[in-house]
Order: structure tokens, then C-alpha cells, then sequence
């Protein structure tokens, strides 16, 4: 029960919350659900010490029938490859509730949504059955939707909307899938251990893997399946772009990993060149993109869009090195994006714009944000790929794990390190340095309440890059036995 007990904690907070205004009023239900959301990080902490890194299967592993009569079956499990984004989970979960506005509308709905997310999540990183693992993807799209749809901005129902009806895609193409693995390849079960996908042909396996790459594409999101998360993430709250970029696009990678190139090898390795290609494309695409925005938010968001096709590119080589690296990129990323966007946030929250048109000199020792301007700098710094911080590593270690298969793809994918550091240095010089603008030459004091979320991400962040060895321990040997059990090595057609 150790696993089920990560997924009924958030749904016993969300019920508690939410449906007994009697026992937790507004004011109290903040503190309820960030008590909860602790409790379930360090869950996850203790499952952490008791995980032993050297076993390859799935640890705690929790089997009950369900549905007898569709093959679904209650099977949960964990491994190197869904631990490190569990952790990351939890984290950020404790973060984006601490951040929330203590003066929001509606706060036991709100509190009790984003508890309702994080079982949705939790679940799908556990789920060890399609079925499964596709109820759960499809439990945190309500959720997600409601919160963006009711605390967002002046565009909030459209970008709403749109998030719904890409993701709603995204699971019927996901669903599709899984159904064709079971159905064609006359598996007993849902169950990943039962599934017998790897005597398909290799015209079925393509033909189920398209359904695989565009529904989680869709979610990572990748080109040109990305024009939902821009408009997502500029109208949801800060704590919820926290919650969006730093975990929940990681469903997708997680997804390509785990049914794509786990499930379908021969396929996988069929379609690589192709994958490596597209990965180009959208790291690139990103990279203009953000170059060109002048919202902050947006260009953040952006920048989201390019990271996440290192991880494709890593994917696609499919070299024990490539995919530590693509999971070491999903930690990286999840840590850095959400630290840009809590100081995105206090920046509009105290300056009221995000506007680079309209900001300046907001590192201005006496009336600006210094200690915000540090944190963004180091934010940036970590990001375009600087030494001595995680992104720097993971990107190097997908680099290096994929050279050697796609030395092209590559070597042009390398050059959005360099733009990343261009648009955000854009991003730096306007808004930071110069002369406080007269928009913003009164701004109201930064407490340090402001600032503690995203100093922890920080520490992370400097920590794991110095250290990458204790983020690499948990997921190695579950990696290396995942690539070398499938044969798994793309060749260039």
C-alpha cells in the first residue's frame, strides 16, 4: 500500500478541502492543502530511501484485478525512471501552493484542483497498466483546465479551450494506441509486463507509434503541436505555470519513453532519423520563437518548447547515455522553468507589467529588485547551458549520448544553447539593467515570502549541477537495462 498511499493522500486533501467547509474554512484551507502536499513530498522522500537503485524492476510494486472482463487490472510500480520525476512532483506541488496568492477566489476549490492534480500526476507515473496509466493522464486534464479556466487572465476561457481540445486529441491518439498494443498483439492484459508488442510486425508497430508521438507530442508539447502552451501558460497564475511546465509537460517525454521506445523498439528505432529530426525543428522553432517576444511569460514559455526537444533528440539515439540524459534534461528543465516563472511572477506582481517594452533597471540596488534580478540572472545562467548549474550537464550528457548517432542533428540542435542565451540576455538587458523606467520607479517591497521558492530551486539547481551524480545514482542502472533488454540503438538510415 505504500504507492496507493501517494495517490489517496492528495485525493483525501482535495475531499477534506473541499467538501467539509464546516471543519476547514477559506482562510484555513491554504494551510491544509500545503500541509497535505508536504506530507506527500516526504512520502516520496522516504519511498527514495527505501528505493534501492540497483534493482532494475518495478519496486513496491502493488497488483490487484479491477475489471476482469477489459483486461484492467490495478498495477502500480516504480523504477529509476519515474522516481526522480515523483520527487520533482512532490516539490513543486509544495511550491506552486506556498506560491498561490493568499487572497485567491474560491480557495478550498482552488486548493482542492491542484491536490486533485497531483494525484492525477502521481497515478501516472506509478500506473504500470495502459489503461491505467491513460485514467490517470486523463484525471489531471480537468483539473488543470478548471484552474487556468477560473484563475486566469483576461483570456483565460480561450487559452482554456484551447488546452482542453489539444489534450482531449492527445488521449484519444494515446488511447488509440494502447488499444492496438493489446488488441493486435492478443495480450492477455493492460498490464506492462504482459504485453507482447514486440512480435508485431513492423508496418503495426509504426502505425502504433504515430499514435504514440503525436498524442504525447501533443503534450510535450513539440512542433507543430505547440500553439496550446504559449496561450496556457501567459493566462495561468503563476503557481500553475509552475505546476504546467515544471511537471506536467513531463507526462509527454515520460510517455515517449515508457510506451514508445520501451513498447515498440523496432519501430523506435525505424523512425529515429525522423525523430531526430523533428527534435531539430522544434528546438530551433522554440529558440526564434522566444526571441522574438517581448512578454516575458511568453518568452519563458517558449524557451519550454526548445528544452523539450533536447529530450526528443536524446530519445531518438536511444543510447543508454542519450536516455539518462533525456531524463536528466525532463529533472533540469522541470527545476529551472519553474524558477523563471515564480520570478516572472513577483516581477508582474510587483511591477504590474511583464512587458519588456515597459520594465527597466529593475536590478537597481535601492528601489529596484536585486535580489529578484540575481535569481533571474542565475535562472538564465542555468538555462543556456552555464557550467556548474544542472542544465549545463544534462544538456551536455544528451549531447554526448546522442553525438555518436546523430552527429548532424546534433551539432545543429548545440546551436540552442547559443540562442537561449540570446533571447534571454534580450530578456536581461531590458528588463534589469539600465535606468528604473518611470512605469515602475515606485514598487512595492519584495519580502522575503516573495523569494524562498524560488531560492530553494536555486540551491537545486547549483547543487545537482556540482553534483549530478546524486540525481544520476536513482536512474542509471533502470536506463541501462531499459536500452540494452530492447537492443535499442537507432541507426541512420
Amino acid at each position: 500500500m505504500m504507492l496507493s498511499t501517494l495517490i489517496l493522500l492528495p485525493l483525501l486533501g482535495a475531499a477534506l478541502i473541499g467538501f467539509y467547509p464546516s471543519v476547514i474554512s477559506g482562510k484555513l484551507a491554504r494551510g491544509v492543502a500545503l500541509a497535505f502536499a508536504v506530507i506527500i513530498f516526504l512520502w516520496t522522500v522516504f519511498l527514495t530511501i527505501e528505493f534501492d537503485p540497483g534493482d532494475v524492476g518495478q519496486q513496491f510494486a502493488e497488483s490487484l484485478p479491477w475489471i476482469d472482463a477489459l483486461g484492467l487490472n490495478y498495477n502500480l510500480g516504480i523504477d529509476g525512471l519515474s522516481l526522480p520525476l515523483l520527487l520533482l512532483n512532490g516539490l513543486l506541488t509544495c511550491i506552486a501552493i506556498y506560491s498561490s496568492d493568499e487572497s485567491i477566489q474560491r480557495p478550498r476549490f482552488y486548493y482542492s484542483l491542484v491536490l486533485l492534480l497531483s494525484a492525477g500526476v502521481i497515478g501516472a507515473f506509478l500506473a504500470q497498466d495502459l489503461l491505467l496509466f491513460f485514467l490517470f493522464y486523463e484525471l489531471e486534464l480537468i483539473p488543470l483546465y478548471l484552474l487556468i479556466a477560473i484563475w486566469g487572465g483576461a483570456k483565460r476561457g480561450y487559452a482554456a479551450t484551447k488546452f482542453l481540445i489539444y489534450t482531449a486529441v492527445s488521449g484519444i491518439l494515446i488511447l488509440a494506441s494502447f488499444l492496438g498494443m493489446v488488441w493486435l498483439s492478443d495480450s492477455p492484459s493492460f498490464g506492462l509486463a504482459t504485453l507482447n508488442t514486440h512480435t508485431l510486425p513492423l508496418g503495426t508497430q509504426i502505425l502504433l507509434l504515430v499514435g504514440i508521438l503525436v498524442g504525447f507530442g501533443i503534450k510535450i508539447p513539440l512542433v507543430p503541436f505547440h500553439t496550446w502552451l504559449p496561450d496556457a501558460h501567459v493566462e495561468a497564475s503563476t503557481p500553475i505555470s509552475v505546476l504546467l511546465a515544471g511537471i506536467l509537460l513531463k507526462l509527454g517525454t515520460y510517455g515517449l519513453l515508457r510506451f514508445g521506445m520501451n513498447l515498440l523498439p523496432e519501430a523506435w528505432e525505424y523512425a529515429a532519423p525522423t525523430l531526430a529530426t523533428w527534435a531539430v525543428v522544434s528546438v530551433l522553432f522554440g529558440a526564434s520563437c522566444a526571441i522574438a517576444q517581448t512578454d516575458m511569460k511568453k518568452m519563458v514559455a517558449y524557451s519550454s518548447i526548445g528544452h523539450m526537444g533536447y529530450v526528443l533528440l536524446a530519445a531518438a539515439a536511444a543510447t543508454p547515455l542519450s536516455v539518462l540524459g533525456a531524463v536528466m534534461q525532463m529533472i533540469s528543465h522541470g527545476l529551472i522553468s519553474a524558477m523563471l516563472f515564480l520570478v516572472v511572477g513577483v516581477v508582474y506582481k510587483k511591477a504590474g507589467s511583464r512587458d519588456l517594452e515597459v520594465i527597466r533597471g529593475l536590478l537597481n540596488p535601492e528601489r529596484g529588485m536585486p535580489v529578484i534580478g540575481f535569481l533571474m540572472v542565475l535562472g538564465v545562467m542555468a538555462s543556456a547551458g552555464i557550467p556548474g548549474m544542472v542544465g549545463f550537464i544534462s544538456e551536455f550528457i544528451v549531447f554526448r549520448g546522442s553525438f555518436e548517432i546523430f552527429p548532424v542533428q546534433t551539432l545543429i540542435s548545440m546551436l540552442g544553447t547559443g540562442l537561449t542565451a540570446v533571447y534571454f540576455l534580450i530578456l536581461l538587458n531590458r528588463a534589469f539593467f539600465g535606468r528604473l523606467s518611470a512605469q515602475v520607479t515606485n514598487l512595492p517591497r519584495v519580502y522575503w515570502s516573495d523569494r524562498i521558492p524560488a531560492f530553494i530551486l536555486a540551491v537545486l539547481i547549483v547543487v545537482f549541477g556540482i553534483e549530478p551524480s546524486w540525481l544520476v545514482h536513482w536512474t542509471e542502472a533502470t536506463i541501462t537495462a531499459m536500452v540494452n533488454t530492447q537492443n535499442l540503438v537507432a541507426k541512420i538510415l
